[in-house]
């Protein structure tokens, strides 16, 4: 049976950062995940988490700039001193949080540009052995270019090559199917050749990045042919509520933690 994170970037946006936590423990979530944690201390997201017993799915190195429109630094040639303090950065976190996965954005690079191919395959390797030092896997998400244009990593077939390349068993692909549904569609499919590769598993509606439905992806269809692949981690979800963060969780009464 699918375990869930909400992912409070997105979703429980009425409450502020710190508070909703406590608002996903309450609505029946046992993890969560975020994009980012770096405007607050350490110690407060690791109390939030332990406040509301939930586990820290995910959250994502530093992206540079986000603000002014950057999308991680990973393939940037020249910005290698400052990813390497990013992923020192986030180390911070790793122990407030008992986080077990970290996400490494890429940034906004030509996929063909030798310099950035090299770039990116050099903070891989010095981010996954910096992890992995910590036990902490590295994963890599391809994301659709309607979302975010111009982004370096953004065909799973690449992402997996980048992975296999590795070497590196701390190195996994995440799978957002949302982005898998706008890139290639037939996640079914994909999810089944790529699934020895997979570290984390994301969802959203293909329309509008809303709550998951069977209007494609099929996400009754997907969740039983995750429990098929016995994938036991948990299912980020990465949308945005189409009205409220609370009148749309029907979908999620299945598989809600008892109170």
């Amino acid at each position: 049976m699918p375990r869930f994170a909400a992912n409070l970037s997105m979703m429980f946006t009425e409450w502020d950062f710190l508070d909703r936590f406590k608002a996903a423990a309450e609505a029946g979530f046992e993890a969560v995940e975020f994009l980012f944690p770096y405007e607050h201390h350490p110690e407060q997201i690791g109390l939030a988490l332990t406040g509301g017993e939930l586990t820290q799915a995910l959250f994502n190195l530093p992206p540079g700039d986000f603000a002014k429109g950057e999308r991680g630094i990973a393939a940037l040639a020249g910005r290698e001193d400052e990813f390497k303090a990013s992923v020192d950065k986030a180390l911070a976190y790793v122990h407030e949080t008992g986080v077990k996965r970290l996400h490494m954005m890429a940034g906004l690079a030509d996929p063909n540009d030798p310099a950035a191919q090299k770039t990116y395959r050099a903070s891989l390797a010095y981010a996954a052995d910096r992890l992995g030092e910590q036990g902490i896997d590295l994963l890599l998400e391809p994301i659709n270019g309607k979302d975010m244009p111009g982004y370096f990593l953004n065909d799973f077939d690449q992402a997996a090559a980048y992975v296999r390349e590795s070497g590196r068993p701390n190195v996994r692909l995440q799978f957002d199917m949302y982005h898998c549904e706008l890139i290639h569609g037939d996640v079914s499919a994909r999810l089944e050749v790529l699934y020895p590769l997979v570290g984390h598993v994301q969802i959203a509606r293909a329309a509008g990045r809303h709550e998951p439905d069977a209007s494609g992806p099929d996400y009754p269809k997907l969740f039983a042919e995750l429990d098929a692949l016995g994938y036991d981690g948990f299912v980020g979800c990465e949308y945005r509520p189409e009205r409220g963060t609370l009148e749309g969780l029907g979908w999620f009464a299945p598989w809600r933690k008892p109170l």
